[in-house]
């Protein structure tokens, strides 16, 4: 079995997280789990179905939260359209990111959001509280490491005074050179303090700039060049809103969908190159490369990948988003589409009949020795 090769190859490098997401993806929806019996109300059918391993980096099992996620985030749009800025760190610094995760990740959101509410508060850009929807991604399309984050954010923001909804004056919302200068600044300057205070593991590949004096030109060729702040103009109404976001949030390092082949010895998936233009072709690596890769982007034991910043932070969400509709309403919409929104997901991660689509409800639970009792049975 390939996975037992992987395991045995890498099981020394591997931390507790990533050993407990591989046991959780390998056993996901088998017998080993147990399983239960769905009957159909309306017409009588029913099926055995194994449980799924309800792990946040397994492939199969993030239907069901990122659905539940996306009605919450429903209830919680304004009525005006919403930019997409983009953030990313220079691959030099990957090496600090596999040693340094949890460190590294949290600096990550915090120069991002940081860059992003200093700018906008600045009254020659904007002049306005915002708010923030960040989303972690480590991955690339080649399942590289590739940390960046999704930051989702309404047209506009809260005036100073909080009296009025001040729109953006720049079809990117805020400008990108800008942003780009600051989040690198603040990036490294955070760097700087962790590698000062003897926080960062410098360690294995990144053993090299343990040394103050390495660590400190490494700053300096990164200062030198500019970062990726990528922005893209406003796209429409919440309903375009939840579908991005139902794209993103709760992606894993690669889906089923982009899977194409498996001869036993090497995977073969859909990829975009980015860097010539997306151009779209296929990749094929080892099944051992591939689960290497895979792996790389587990994250640590409660790490939190979606964060809210602004006047979207918990502590302020709720008062801010009713000034906020309030301010709106008062000043008009210029997205008429709003108005008349349908908000319901497009999806459903419920089951339904194979013969007459109605919900199936669960009506019994097995063990996983219950299971391997049974001579037969019908898996869905």
């Amino acid at each position: 079995m390939r996975g037992d090769r992987f395991l045995e190859r890498y099981r020394s490098s591997f931390d507790f997280q990533q050993f407990k997401a591989f046991r959780a993806i390998q056993r996901c929806r088998t017998a080993a789990l147990g399983g239960h019996r769905d009957a159909c109300p309306s017409c009588g059918y029913q099926a055995i179905s194994y449980n799924s391993c309800r792990n946040r980096h397994c492939p199969k099992c993030q239907a069901q939260a990122r659905e539940r996620w996306l009605a919450e985030r429903e209830r919680e749009l304004l009525d005006t359209r919403y930019f997409r800025v983009v953030f990313t760190v220079p691959h030099q610094l990957n090496v600090l990111a596999l040693e340094n995760p949890r460190l590294f990740y949290d600096l990550l959101f915090a120069a991002s959001a940081q860059t992003l509410l200093e700018i906008a508060s600045d009254p020659k850009h904007l002049g306005a509280e915002i708010g923030v929807i960040a989303i972690l991604h480590t991955w690339g399309q080649n399942l590289l490491l590739h940390p960046h984050i999704h930051c989702v954010i309404p047209a506009g923001g809260l005036s100073l005074d909080h009296r009025r909804w001040v729109r953006p004056r720049y079809p990117f919302f805020l400008p990108v050179k800008v942003l780009s200068r600051v989040f690198r600044g603040k990036f490294l300057a955070g760097l700087k303090r962790l590698h000062r205070s003897k926080k960062l593991q410098c360690v294995g590949p990144a053993a090299a700039i343990a040394d103050h004096k390495q660590f400190a030109k490494l700053l300096r060729r990164l200062h030198r060049h500019d970062w990726v702040v990528y922005a893209k103009p406003a796209f429409g109404g919440p309903m375009q809103v939840l579908r991005y976001l139902g794209r993103y949030t709760h992606r894993v390092a690669i889906s089923n969908h982009r899977l194409l082949a498996f001869d036993q010895e090497r995977v073969t998936f859909r990829w975009k190159d980015y860097a010539h233009g997306g151009k779209q072709g296929k990749m094929t690596l080892g099944a051992t490369e591939f689960l290497r890769r895979f792996f790389l982007h587990v994250l640590p034991k409660g790490f939190v990948r979606i964060r809210h910043f602004g006047f979207l932070a918990n502590r302020f969400r709720t008062s801010r988003l009713a000034l906020g509709r309030q301010l709106l309403a008062s000043g008009g919409s210029t997205d008429q589409e709003v108005r008349t929104r349908d908000l319901r997901s497009e999806s459903s991660s419920l089951w339904h009949c194979p013969r007459c689509g109605t919900s199936m409800m669960v009506i019994q639970r097995f063990t996983a020795a219950e299971l391997s009792a049974c001579t037969y049975f019908d898996s869905s």
